[in-house]
């Protein structure tokens, strides 16, 4: 068994006026920014960033219409127990690195059916409220601070 590597990226996709994208996930049916985890130890922040927004909404973070940022920003947070079987034995803490990606409104989305079954655009403070996850209402609550 390959177990998940506890080290993952959080991606708030927004526009320059500040509305956020959101996705709606398939297994809870609550709603969060591209989230992932890393495929391997090599892989860099910057390269999980770019392939979870490929792999969850088909938005190519290098057109240079797109705006990748890393925050410099971590969260260490408790993995929720309903989800540690999917980890080596004895990780109970995953590492999050925040990136913002900014795009113009237009961007087309298209879904990883096996992860999200339909997306919204929220300006970021309702967004904040709609996310289930602490760090992404946080990350999404201090998207002003990275947008020029």
């Amino acid at each position: 068994m390959s177990y998940k590597i506890p080290q993952s990226v959080l991606v708030v996709i927004h526009t320059q006026d500040l509305e956020v994208l959101l996705l709606r996930r398939t297994d809870m049916s609550t709603w969060q920014s591209v989230t992932g985890s890393k495929d391997a130890l090599h892989e860099s922040w910057l390269q999980t960033a770019q392939r979870e927004v490929m792999e969850e909404t088909a938005i190519d973070c290098t057109r240079p219409e797109h705006l990748l940022l890393d925050w410099g920003l971590e969260n260490c947070y408790e993995i929720y127990p309903a989800f540690r079987h999917r980890y080596a034995p004895g990780v109970s803490q995953n590492l999050e690195r925040v990136f913002g990606l900014q795009v113009p409104r237009s961007t087309p989305v298209v879904l990883s059916p096996r992860e999200h079954t339909e997306y919204q655009w929220l300006p970021h403070w309702e967004a904040a409220d709609r996310v289930f996850s602490p760090s992404n209402a946080e990350a999404i609550l201090s998207l002003s601070r990275f947008v020029g």
